[in-house]
């Protein structure tokens, strides 16, 4: 099985098929996106929620209002999600230098590269991936806990992040994607969006047992 028959596999089964359903971060495309690559590093979506909500019912989910509130305060708004004095300390450095680099969000969607997310202090290959491809809608494959748990129980080892990202990209490739999706800048969002519903939906491994097939 290579990346393109996984794909076609988990749309068969149903899983985000239709292109015009929402990619599967919430709020994609938006400054939110940003903020949550780096809250939910080291703890779970729902407490990583309950601080977004948080920073929504202060208005704080913009670029500029988020570098101008006091870290201490933003803290105190983001302590569900676990490390509070150091997410708050990146949180509010990541904005500063995006408004220094690159004036506004915009401005930073269409221009940030890979290699200046991970110049910046607390962001990796994970948070940058997901940034670029959730938050800047690039085609850019995620490589998480999800897309390992399904490739490791087809077998497959590999012995880096890049290593297996390049798995999904080779697959993924020329003909084969058009006309798959409206947007094809999408298409790896939407393939990790299908990765994660299947891995949360399967929890006894029964349709993987399909899948398999």
């Amino acid at each position: 099985m290579n990346s393109f028959e996984l794909l076609s596999a988990l749309r068969e089964l149903g899983y985000l098929k239709e292109s015009c359903e929402k990619l599967w971060w919430p709020n994609s495309g938006s400054f939110e996106v940003v903020v949550g690559a780096i809250l939910t590093q080291q703890t779970k979506w729902s407490n990583v929620e309950i601080s977004l909500s948080n920073l929504k019912s202060r208005s704080l989910l913009t670029l500029h209002t988020l570098a101008n509130i006091g870290e201490y305060e933003l803290s105190l708004l983001i302590e569900k999600s676990g490390f509070k004095t150091q997410k708050a300390s990146r949180l509010k450095k990541l904005a500063y230098n995006i408004i220094k680099e690159f004036s506004d969000f915009e401005t930073f969607k269409q221009n940030v590269n890979r290699e200046w997310l991970l110049a910046q202090k607390g962001i990796g290959l994970e948070s940058a991936d997901a940034i670029l491809c959730y938050a800047c809608l690039k085609p850019v494959m995620v490589i998480d806990s999800y897309t390992n748990r399904l490739l490791s129980s087809f077998g497959y080892e590999f012995g880096s992040y890049e290593e297996m990202q390049e798995w999904f990209y080779d697959g993924i490739s020329g003909d084969k994607v058009c006309g798959l999706y409206d947007n094809e800048n999408t298409l790896f969002a939407r393939f990790h969006g299908k990765i994660v519903e299947f891995c949360k939906d399967d929890a006894k491994g029964q349709k993987l047992k399909a899948l398999m097939l």
